[in-house]
């Protein structure tokens, strides 16, 4: 289906909407909006949250001028241009299909979707030239410390990469999974390669290119989940760069990590919950002139990951009706390698790029339906009296 063309968006505001008024609403979207609010780009119009008494008070907090509770009503009502999604994954395909339909752009909150099957029927609501389009959040690829370094690495100044390493290893405990969604495919959507380590491995792949396969292990080691609490995986290139990729919530010791070996510099990033510029490092060859080093060095104005970088730039691409970074091909390759993740861990076998398809069990679900790690089915009772 083709969306409705959007209103011509130069000379106004960006009319905003926000879907979900829960912690990362609060603490990460709104706060974006209202700074470019207080620049002139963007007004916050709507929120939209199933519990009314919720909706009431972020808007009442916020400033926001109108709550509701149903998602086509307020865009029938308030025809936003960009609609942000805070809600659970399970919800993300449903309401962004909505807010396409209805004209506006989407930016959904990640994990995107809860499969490559739910992502692609997003993909297919997007206008065909000019948006609207869908975006997925991955903060940690803007800033300036990851555009410096894509810059550098895509011009080869720091020579072919060689050797890479992608770390998120955190701590969950089992209070944190008492949470009844919690570790369960069909509400949290995944474990920690999911619903954790997707930013960084988002971001290694924004660094290095396409990946080709991937050789992949996971493990139920604490927790009494369903998904996995640990995952290990190895990673090759079309480039030719081999990389290992751990996701932990096993972790006492907190840290994300990225690390890229090249023929004459190694570039490190090490950090939490995002990064600035001085959370990267980079250490030249012994042979590279100290001059050239110190060029690689200058990261110009410290611009930290946030939410608030992306958007700007999400904005940006709005208003010159171009496909955002982030979204279409470019937003779905992550979700691959994590789908390719699990396929290779729960069948033991090597995953290639695309690969997984219309037909194939993990295409649809990203267990796959693999004995010990797909869920048991509800006896039809149980479901009728749930």
């Amino acid at each position: 289906m083709t969306p409705p063309a959007s209103a011509p968006l130069a000379g106004r505001r960006i009319r905003a909407a926000i879907v979900g008024t829960g912690a990362i609403a609060r603490g990460s979207h709104l706060p974006a909006l209202q700074q470019l609010a207080a620049e002139g780009e963007t007004e916050v119009v709507a929120a939209v949250d199933i519990d009314g008494a919720a909706a009431e008070a972020f808007c009442a907090e916020g400033g926001v001028p109108h709550a509701y509770t149903d998602l086509d009503r307020m865009l029938a009502e308030q025809r936003p241009d960009l609609v942000t999604i805070c809600t659970p994954p399970t919800l993300h395909r449903e309401q962004s299909v909505a807010a396409l339909r209805a004209g506006a752009w989407v930016w959904c909150e990640k994990p995107p979707v809860p499969t490559l099957a739910d992502y692609d029927a997003v993909q297919a609501e997007e206008g065909a030239e000019s948006g609207p389009y869908s975006s997925i959040v991955f903060q940690h690829r803007f800033g300036s410390g990851s555009r410096h370094v894509r810059r550098l690495l895509a011009e080869e100044a720091l020579g072919r990469p060689l050797v890479a390493h992608c770390q998120t290893t955190w701590y969950r405990d089992t209070a944190y999974y008492a949470v009844p969604w919690r570790g369960r495919w069909r509400t949290e959507g995944g474990g920690p390669a999911m619903g954790h380590g997707i930013h960084q491995m988002d971001l290694l792949l924004d660094l290095l290119g396409p990946w080709s396969e991937v050789r992949a292990m996971a493990g139920r080691l604490v927790h009494d989940v369903e998904t996995e609490d640990v995952s290990t995986a190895l990673v090759r290139f079309e480039n030719g760069a081999m990389a290992t990729i751990v996701n932990s919530v096993l972790s006492p010791d907190e840290v994300s990590r990225i690390r890229i070996d090249c023929e004459r510099a190694t570039v490190e990033l090490t950090h939490l919950y995002g990064h600035s510029n001085a959370n990267w490092r980079i250490t030249p060859a012994p042979d590279v002139p100290v001059d050239r080093a110190a060029d690689w060095q200058d990261f110009g104005p410290d611009v930290p990951s946030s939410h608030l970088a992306q958007l700007r730039e999400l904005v940006a691409s709005m208003r010159a009706g171009e496909r955002p970074r982030s979204s279409g091909t470019d937003g779905r390759t992550s979700l691959e390698l994590v789908t390719a993740l699990y396929k290779s861990a729960f069948t033991d076998t090597t995953v290639r790029r695309g690969g997984i398809g219309p037909g194939d069990p993990y295409y649809t679900a990203l267990h796959g339906g693999a004995p010990g790690w797909a869920p048991a089915a509800v006896p039809a009772a149980e479901e009728v009296s749930a």
